[in-house]
């Protein structure tokens, strides 16, 4: 997907942009997985930088501009923290959910729409809805990451049925 990707470009990001000299365990592995258009299933320890393993090949892309990852979250004080963090450090990234306006709303599409987002974190229920699906069908979408999918084993999918409706979503 990310074709061409060397190990030491991430590198080069990771201590760039992230501050670190070089991966933990299993990262390494994670982002060439998913720079090569690999699907992923990253079980790391809490704290030990999963995240990481779709934020480092996102911001790839859109520095190739082949476009925004789309992470489905599952809360919104999740999304505002990851959106915060990233955002200091100074990443166009955003979130969709149900606490904005109308008009940050629109705000956040045209920033997709121009490509200008390296992340873009929505709710499973969002991804799930037709308008954003329309929305992304007219975007450059070069990675489907889904955050905190441990809340599906813990709590059941019918916790949040429209987990059970990624797969329409990749397809797009």
């Amino acid at each position: 997907m990310l074709g061409g990707m060397r190990l030491g470009e991430a590198r080069d990001l990771l201590a760039e942009v992230f501050g670190h000299a070089d991966f933990r365990l299993g990262q390494r592995e994670a982002v060439e997985a998913a720079c090569a258009g690999r699907d992923g299933l990253i079980l790391l320890p809490t704290g030990s930088g999963k995240s990481l393993c779709y934020q480092l090949p996102a911001l790839i892309a859109q520095r190739r501009g082949l476009g925004t990852c789309v992470v489905i979250s599952p809360l919104i004080a999740l999304m505002r923290d990851q959106v915060a963090s990233l955002e200091a450090r100074g990443l166009r990234v955003a979130a969709l959910h149900s606490q904005l306006g109308a008009a940050e709303q629109r705000e956040t599409l045209a920033a997709l729409h121009a490509g200008e987002l390296a992340l873009l974190y929505v709710s499973p229920e969002r991804a799930a809805n037709p308008g954003f699906r329309r929305a992304l069908q007219s975007c450059r979408v070069a990675l489907l990451a889904v955050d905190e999918a441990h809340c599906v084993s813990q709590w059941g999918h019918d916790f949040r049925p429209d987990y059970l409706r990624i797969q329409e979503l990749r397809e797009l």
